[in-house]
């Protein structure tokens, strides 16, 4: 099933980025289906984070779309190189987001392995933000589509994570954060090897 909007209109960004853990981001481009469970998240909360593109209310063009309603992806180029697919959360004008760093593959995993240019992809093949979107087909260009629609959207698979299955951290390569790169708002799903 489809999330809801009001999934995405919760005001605890932190909630919501454990919350998406099990849940499965799907895609369809060209009539391809590929999908992937959640397995990693990081919470970045708008204008008071030192870590957001929103810090500080600071609102340019790539950055407006965190201002609009929650349930929409807010996807960023990073180093001239990478698509990086966030979810955006919370009200009109709370510019909160959820990145979303990592899952394991499920629905179209030969595709997956196209886009990666991979010939064998182990368990966990899309850790990093960066392969994730690869392997899903999201692209910048996707910023602002509804997650509700037909291209990009998260399903609730009733795959329940328990609290002691999550690994909660602190957020990666955001140093110049100062002391808000040390808040504990990544989430990693446990696995039992």
């Amino acid at each position: 099933m489809i999330l809801n909007k009001a999934f995405y209109l919760e005001q605890d960004v932190v909630k919501v980025a454990k919350d998406l853990l099990g849940k499965c981001l799907c895609t369809n481009f060209n009539g391809v289906l590929t999908s992937g469970i959640i397995t990693e998240t990081e919470a970045y909360a708008g204008i008071t984070d030192k870590a957001s593109h929103a810090y500080g209310n600071r609102r340019t063009k790539r950055t407006e779309i965190m201002y609009k309603e929650g349930g929409i992806a807010y996807v960023y180029l990073c180093y001239g190189m990478y698509s990086l697919f966030n979810v955006v959360t919370n009200a009109v004008d709370i510019p909160h987001a959820v990145l979303i760093r990592g899952i394991e593959a499920f629905d179209g995993i030969e595709k997956m392995k196209e886009r990666c240019k991979q010939k064998d992809m182990n368990k966990y093949p899309v850790n990093g933000p960066g392969k994730l979107t690869k392997a899903l087909g999201i692209h910048y260009s996707h910023t602002g589509i509804d997650l509700q629609a037909n291209q990009i959207w998260i399903e609730d698979r009733n795959i329940i994570i328990k609290e002691k299955d999550i690994i909660k951290t602190t957020r990666i390569g955001i140093d110049y954060a100062k002391e808000d790169a040390l808040l504990p708002y990544r989430f990693i799903i446990k696995f039992k090897n």
